[in-house]
């Protein structure tokens, strides 16, 4: 069995934003020479999230507000905490809910994803660098 090892970096310029890694992640699985077998694809921060879905700025922008709805950033909560974990309560349950990785099976050497399906990289405190592993095993 073969094994395939690459991490990713990641830069949202701002504190919110998504990015497609769909085409960066083919390009490990034609490194990895891997014709059958799973790839993951997993935020190594807690403040990231990697899902799939479609890459539309509308639903984007929706997922941003739906999670603004179930974990609010406050800023005045923060102030008043000398807790660092707290004064990011919001990111660590918005990365929560929609999850640190998903696996993707791989078939003939290709990605098996569906129509419009893309892998994507949700930052909730942006503005620096993060890392994304990719994991690949097969034959």
């Amino acid at each position: 069995m073969k094994s395939y090892r690459k991490e990713l970096w990641v830069v949202v310029p701002e504190m919110q934003g998504v990015k497609d890694l769909t085409e960066e992640v083919r390009e490990c699985v034609e490194a990895s020479r891997v014709k059958e077998g799973l790839c993951l694809v997993n935020a190594m921060n807690v403040t990231s999230s990697i899902f799939i879905n479609s890459d539309d700025w509308d639903i984007h922008k929706e997922f941003f507000k739906w999670l603004e709805d179930i974990a609010p950033h406050d800023p005045e909560k923060k102030a008043d905490t000398k807790d660092v974990e707290e004064h990011f309560a919001d990111v660590h349950f918005k990365r929560t809910v929609l999850g640190r990785d998903v696996t993707i099976a791989i078939t003939k050497g290709e990605l098996d994803l569906g129509t419009w399906e893309q892998i994507l990289y949700f930052e909730f405190d942006g503005k620096r660098r993060k890392h994304v592993l990719v994991k690949i095993i097969g034959e």
